[in-house]
């Protein structure tokens, strides 16, 4: 049975990758950690143990303690701190990883680092300036025709992200999160988004799985109406975002090795974008796949025991398109497809047609 250790366990990312494996048709002991002590109870491991942040000085050594007492193997994580502390500690730590290389996930980690290699490779980016100072605020709203995006050059779940069109606000909003030189402005793009999440191992794409998400749980609490927490996605199969994906990818990386996910942004074209890459973790709600006849995660593992993968259909877009995936707060998630929900609208459609 494999020992596999789970950081960040209590969170949806990890409860879903958790999940994942438990779909499986193989046994795994999993052991999870938390440094929330609140969170730590919900995980759904066979054992737990509360840790302190990925910044606490003592975090390598008692990671350790934990894996030589639970003879862990594998160790993973699905936060940014923690997958930032993994890999830049990759030698110290007493279990097997499957990462992109440091420099890569450094690159990924920092979201102008990221567009920059984008701009590079010629891939079409939503112009972006990073905003040392007001004189560099003032410029981006006289550059981007006074309407801008702000967001925080690192971080996830839409950190620091802003739709803003005066000045005004745009400085206050930086003012408040202590931001200059931390932010970026960037031109606005439409709101539809998409993720392209992928598997890859020495080089080779694995496998690649298309999403695209429908709305924003819980958008309406926050400012930019983008929370990180996706309430319905769709799973979608197209060409042309395969192939600005795959190039994403392979401008940062040329021997991409592991996770990355590439969130694209649809402009007025209708030409997906990239924005940023998650790198070294699946996106939040990844167990949708594993519930349509996808279990990247239990690849994923597979691949990191170098044992032989379980069937793929095929290596793009394996999972139909117009899947549908909808969550929310205290709600089991619910797999449907577009065309059962076209069906409620048309239904509707007709009694309203009926009423006059």
């Amino acid at each position: 049975m494999k020992r596999i250790l789970v950081l960040g366990a209590g969170g949806s990312p990890s409860t879903n990758f958790i999940r994942s494996l438990r779909k499986s048709q193989e046994d795994f002991y999993i052991v999870g950690t938390d440094a929330d002590k609140y969170y730590l109870m919900r995980a759904e491991v066979d054992k737990r143990y509360l840790v302190p942040p990925a910044s606490d000085p003592s975090f390598l050594t008692i990671l350790n303690k934990i894996i030589s007492k639970e003879e862990i193997e594998f160790i993973h994580a699905q936060n940014d701190a923690e997958i930032k502390f993994l890999s830049e500690n990759r030698k110290k730590i007493k279990a097997k990883t499957l990462l992109p290389s440091k420099q890569t996930i450094r690159i990924c980690q920092e979201k102008y680092f990221s567009y920059k290699k984008w701009k590079k490779a010629d891939l079409k980016v939503p112009e972006t300036i990073v905003i040392e100072n007001p004189d560099d605020l003032g410029f981006a709203f006289e550059k981007f025709g006074g309407k801008v995006w702000l967001r925080a050059r690192t971080g996830a779940g839409g950190r620091g992200s802003l739709r803003v069109e005066d000045y005004k606000t745009a400085k206050s909003w930086i003012d408040f999160h202590k931001g200059w030189g931390s932010f970026t402005a960037a031109a606005l793009l439409k709101k539809d988004s998409v993720t392209w999440m992928s598997i890859w191992y020495k080089g080779k794409l694995v496998v690649a799985q298309g999403r695209k998400r429908l709305y924003w749980e819980l958008a309406k609490i926050s400012p930019s109406g983008i929370t990180g927490v996706t309430g319905a996605g769709v799973t979608v199969s197209d060409p042309l975002l395969d192939k600005i994906a795959k190039k994403a990818v392979l401008a940062i990386d040329q021997k991409p090795h592991g996770l990355f996910g590439v969130d694209l942004t649809y402009d007025n074209k209708g030409v997906p974008n990239p924005t940023e890459i998650n790198i070294g973790r699946f996106f939040t709600t990844h167990h949708f796949f594993t519930e349509a006849g996808l279990n990247m995660p239990y690849i994923f593992i597979k691949l990191a025991y170098g044992e032989k993968l379980p069937s793929i259909k095929r290596k793009l877009n394996p999972v139909n398109p117009g899947i549908v995936w909808i969550r929310g707060v205290d709600f089991v998630p619910i797999l449907t497809t577009q065309k059962e929900i076209e069906k409620n609208e048309k239904i509707l459609r007709k009694m309203k047609r009926k009423r006059k």
